[in-house]
C-alpha cells in the first residue's frame, strides 16, 4: 500500500545519511490516515495533473500516483531530490522540479507555471494543489495560485492553524488581514480537520489545518481578472498601516476625487483597513479603477 509509516521514513533519510532540515520547514506528515484524507479530499481522478510542493521522500507522491494522477513535484533539499528520484525517478506520470516553489518571497517559481502548463490535465481533468506544505512559503505561495496561469480546480493542504485562521479571519479581529481580504475574494475557504502536532515528524510546536481552497468562477470573484494583480497590490498597500484612516492611501491625489471615490464606494475615508469586509475593498477598489488613473 502507498505511503510510508515514520519508521519507512527514518530508515529511507539514514540510509541517505539525511536528516529532517528546520530551514526547510520540513514535517513529514506520518498519519497515513491523514494523508489518505487529504487525497480524498482534492476529488483526484486520473486525468488531472497534480502540483505537490514539499514532497519530501515520496509519502504523499505514492498515494497520489496510486490514485492514477500525473504529478509535478517540487522539492527544495538537494538529498531528498537524490531520493526521490532513486525511487519515483522511473514512473512515467512522475515529475521532479528540483528548487524552491518560490521565485522570491511572493510569486510561484516560473519554471514551476511552466512545467505545468506543459503537461495539462487530459479531458475532464483540472491542475490541482495536494500538498504538506511547509510552513514559511504556505500563505505567498496558495495566495499566489489563486490567480496564477495555469488555474487550479482546488488547492487542498495542510497547513500552520494560525495560517488557516487568517485565511478565514473576519473583519475587526486580530486574523484578519491582507490574505483574509484577497483569499476570501479570489476564493472559497474550506476547513476540513485540525492536525495535531503528533501526526507530524519531527513534531512541530503548533497545531495544523488541513484546507481545501476552491478558487471562484471569474463572474463571482467582484474583481475583473486582469485586474487581480491591482487589487492585491491595493490592499496589500493599506494594510501596511492597518490601523490609520483610509484617506492616507489617496494623499497624493486630489482631494476632491477622493473624496468621490469614497463617495462612491459607500465607504468613509476615516475608516480603517481591518475595519472592511472583502465586499466594501472590492467597492473601494472598483470605485479606484474608475477615477485613477
Amino acid at each position: 500500500m502507498p505511503g510510508q509509516t515514520l519508521s519507512d521514513i527514518r530508515a529511507l533519510l539514514a540510509e541517505a545519511g539525511l536528516a529532517p532540515q528546520h530551514r526547510f520547514g520540513q514535517h513529514f506528515l506520518i498519519d497515513l490516515n491523514l494523508m489518505r484524507k487529504l487525497a480524498d479530499s482534492a476529488n483526484l481522478n486520473p486525468a488531472d495533473t497534480v502540483l505537490e510542493v514539499g514532497a519530501g521522500t515520496g509519502s504523499l507522491t505514492e498515494i497520489l500516483l496510486d490514485r492514477g494522477a500525473r504529478v509535478v513535484a517540487v522539492e527544495i533539499d538537494h538529498g531528498l531530490q537524490g531520493v526521490l528520484r532513486q525511487r519515483l525517478g522511473g514512473h512515467p506520470r512522475f515529475t521532479l522540479v528540483q528548487g524552491d516553489a518560490l521565485a522570491g518571497k511572493h510569486a510561484v517559481n516560473p519554471l514551476v507555471l511552466r512545467i505545468l502548463i506543459e503537461q495539462p490535465p487530459e479531458a475532464g481533468g483540472a491542475y490541482k494543489l495536494v500538498a504538506n506544505l511547509p510552513y514559511q512559503i504556505a500563505t505567498p505561495l496558495l495566495v499566489d495560485l489563486l490567480y496564477a496561469t495555469p488555474s487550479f480546480e482546488r488547492l487542498t493542504c495542510t497547513i500552520q492553524r494560525e495560517v488557516g485562521e487568517r485565511l478565514a479571519g473576519a473583519p475587526r479581529t486580530d486574523a484578519y488581514g491582507p490574505v483574509s481580504v484577497i483569499t476570501q475574494t479570489l476564493a472559497e475557504t474550506i476547513p476540513l480537520s485540525i492536525i495535531p502536532a503528533t501526526a507530524f515528524w519531527p513534531r512541530p510546536q503548533v497545531e495544523s489545518i488541513m484546507i481545501t481552497l476552491r478558487p471562484r468562477p471569474a463572474d463571482q470573484i467582484g474583481v475583473a481578472v486582469d485586474d487581480v494583480p491591482r487589487f492585491v497590490q491595493l490592499v496589500q498597500r493599506a494594510f501596511q498601516q492597518r490601523r490609520k484612516m483610509l484617506r492616507r492611501l489617496f494623499r497624493e491625489w486630489d482631494e476632491s476625487v477622493a473624496l468621490a471615490v469614497f463617495q462612491r464606494a459607500g465607504i468613509s475615508p476615516d475608516a480603517r483597513p481591518e475595519e472592511l469586509s472583502p465586499r466594501d475593498w472590492r467597492r473601494l477598489f472598483a470605485a479606484v479603477q474608475r477615477a485613477g488613473p
